[in-house]
């Protein structure tokens, strides 16, 4: 049997989904250990940065890849990226993980670094193949987050930091969520409501998207550059606004009943909150450190986590309903970002954060075991 056959790699958000729910959890129990002192690993020679850099560009950058695979060739009509092709790039995206866990220097960065930058090559080449123009505006972002992976090393080569790295890879997943998320939200709504037999349904991506996208790009960029200047805080204010306004616009408490496509609108409502609290960071810093955990598991870890759950029930031939389990996962998810940012902000005691931990690995635990198995079977017929 060819790699081409095998139901592993047939699809590209088998391999990456599975992967990104098991290093969630590794990553974070890793991270969490090594802190506390009960284990002793390089973890590219501070804990610290090597957290920041692997929930940033490891975990998403699996999870994006993944649905990028998968949503391409539903745009441009061409053959999923399978085979050996999609093993390299897992065995890409591994090597990386691997080289950030035992040390830094310039060859963990060439290895880490060519993932993103190979994902990058395989989707440009999809969209302009088909000539489909209309999502070559994905390649933006992705561009943004690529190079912001390689900046991160080289900032932290220099300066031992990564600030401006970071904050630009923030901005590069934040404004892809804004976009993607604002259009599958949206349209799994719209579609979900129609069967309901209701007439009032959310408005398609119009003009005030477009301005408000433009307006939050614009607010995210100063954001890079002057964090802590209240011209920032002023603009990243209007485009938090301008997003809860959107979101307002998609009939969410319609969906509650149905808690996989209410979860994107949660989770996505984490993002105008977390850009709220980006906003005050110029008045208390303590509100940086909370507005980063707010987006990044609340908003990111969530939307990512259902729509990891989405695509594979959809992409299975199972049944898009959760169950109490995936439920409970969800909630835990925004637990973990409650609890998270509410250490930032008050100095509580470190269980805290180890609670914000461990509720993150309990949740994408059971996503591992409710839904890795599907990613490893053929798909179910109707």
């Amino acid at each position: 049997m060819s790699l081409h056959q095998t139901t592993f790699f047939s699809y590209g958000f088998r391999p990456m989904f599975l992967g990104a729910s098991l290093f969630a959890i590794l990553s974070v129990l890793v991270w969490i250990l090594t802190i506390r002192g009960a284990v002793d690993l390089p973890l590219y020679d501070d804990p610290y940065l090597w957290h920041t850099h692997e929930m940033l560009f490891g975990y998403i950058s699996a999870v994006l890849t993944g649905f990028l695979l998968t949503a391409v060739p539903s745009w441009t009509g061409r053959t999923p990226v399978a085979g050996s092709l999609l093993l390299g790039l897992t065995v890409l995206w591994i090597a990386g993980r691997a080289a950030m866990l035992w040390g830094s220097g310039w060859n963990v960065a060439v290895v880490d670094a060519l993932f993103l930058f190979a994902v990058l090559a395989i989707i440009a080449r999809e969209i302009v193949a088909s000539r489909n123009w209309r999502n070559l505006m994905v390649v933006g972002p992705v561009s943004v987050f690529a190079l912001a992976n390689l900046g991160f090393h080289i900032e932290v080569a220099q300066t031992g930091y990564a600030e401006y790295s970071t904050r630009a890879g923030f901005a590069g997943i934040t404004v892809l969520l804004m976009l993607i998320g604002g259009r599958i939200t949206p349209a799994f709504t719209r579609s979900w409501l129609k069967k309901q037999g209701s007439s009032h349904l959310p408005p398609t991506f119009g003009r005030f998207d477009a301005v408000s996208l433009l307006i939050s790009v614009l607010a995210l960029v100063l954001w890079i550059v002057w964090p802590d200047t209240y011209y920032c805080g002023g603009l990243l204010s209007v485009a938090a606004f301008l997003q809860a306004v959107r979101l307002g616009r998609w009939r969410g408490l319609r969906t509650f009943s149905n808690p996989i496509l209410f979860a994107l609108h949660g989770c996505f409502a984490m993002i105008p909150l977390g850009l709220l609290m980006l906003a005050a960071a110029p008045l208390d810093w303590a509100f940086y450190a909370a507005g980063l955990h707010v987006i990044g598991i609340a908003a990111i870890g969530g939307m990512t986590f259902a729509v990891m759950l989405r695509a594979s029930m959809g992409h299975t031939g199972r049944p898009l309903k959760s169950d109490g389990w995936m439920n409970a996962a969800l909630i835990a998810l925004v637990l973990a970002a409650g609890a998270r940012a509410a250490w930032s902000l008050w100095g509580l005691p470190a269980w805290m954060l180890d609670m914000s931990a461990t509720l993150w690995i309990l949740s994408f635990g059971v996503f591992a075991f409710r839904v890795g198995p599907w990613l490893l079977r053929p798909s179910k017929t109707p």
